[in-house]
């Protein structure tokens, strides 16, 4: 099996609900890097709402902050933010905390971007979540131009950048870019600059919460990976873009339990053209996730 797995930090569920305490984080991450992972996660929920907490919602530490946290405990494990949502950051911001990341980290960081959902979040953070997509296509313009280390200008909705210099420039050219959501938008977005494609699945309900398209099944997924694919190399592009796809059975949290059978399913999420498979322990408990670490490490990595 060629597909690789990203351990997504577990999340703390609920309005009385508290992020994981930062303690435990390194022995997590340099866990499920010793145990064969191949990437971390996090995601970002800077500003919450109660009704949404109460209705499932889970509090996040900051996800650049904590991948800078993990960079220096680590060394091989990639470093991705699933995802960060670019509208609620001014792009030299995001430009030079991401650069920060990529070089004290040695190159590792893979930038997972999103446009938002959650209205109370754009009303805290003084973001407009009508110009979401502008907002999110002019950081797609500026990011690459930030990294090159070299004088630019940029005028945008909210900023005037002009003869800029920003270094230090990050370690890789760039760093990758993964996109979210299933619209056609994001699909047309990553075919034409983007370097992945983390799309949503799950029910129809969440896709409402989420404010994207539905994605039900594989060979739906197996469509859209094709299409995306194809749109990319008309354009001339000959590099391959990652998909990743969060494993939906919570029963693999019990590795040894049925795992013929969660291997088949891995196999067949690898033959629509997945790339990264993300896991999850389920628990924000410290110590039962790192059991699981070592069982599906030992199970599935091994």
């Amino acid at each position: 099996m060629t597909v690789r797995f990203t351990f997504h930090c577990p999340e703390a569920q609920g309005p009385d609900a508290d992020s994981l305490d930062a303690g435990s984080l390194l022995e997590i991450a340099t866990a499920a890097e010793r145990v064969g992972f191949d990437g971390i996660s996090l995601s970002e929920h800077p500003a919450p709402g109660a009704r949404w907490l109460s209705a499932g919602g889970h509090q996040t530490l900051d996800p650049l902050v904590t991948l800078g946290y993990i960079a220096g405990a680590t060394h091989r494990i990639r470093l991705i933010t699933n995802l960060v949502v670019a509208p609620y950051r001014n792009p030299f911001l995001l430009a030079k905390a991401s650069a920060t990341v990529d070089r004290l980290s040695g190159g590792r960081l893979t930038l997972g971007l999103g446009t938002g959902y959650q209205k109370t979040e754009f009303y805290a953070l003084g973001v407009d979540m009508e110009e979401r997509n502008h907002l999110f296509d002019e950081a797609l313009d500026v990011l690459p131009m930030h990294w090159r280390g070299e004088p630019f200008s940029y005028a945008g909705r909210h900023f005037d950048a002009r003869e800029v210099i920003a270094r230090p420039r990050p370690v890789q050219n760039p760093i990758p870019i993964w996109i979210g959501g299933n619209s056609k938008l994001s699909r047309r977005r990553i075919a034409e600059r983007g370097q992945g494609w983390m799309p949503m699945s799950g029910p129809a309900e969440l896709s409402a919460t989420t404010r994207t398209p539905p994605l039900a099944s594989l060979p739906e997924l197996a469509d859209m990976i094709a299409e995306l694919r194809d749109a990319a190399a008309a354009r001339g592009r000959s590099d391959l873009i990652d998909v990743t796809y969060s494993y939906p059975d919570r029963s693999i949290a019990s590795p040894s339990q049925e795992a013929d059978r969660h291997r088949e399913a891995l196999a067949d999420i690898e033959r629509v053209g997945v790339t990264w498979v993300i896991i999850s322990s389920g628990t924000q408990e410290a110590t039962r996730t790192l059991d699981f670490l070592e069982e599906f490490g030992a199970t599935y990595l091994a």
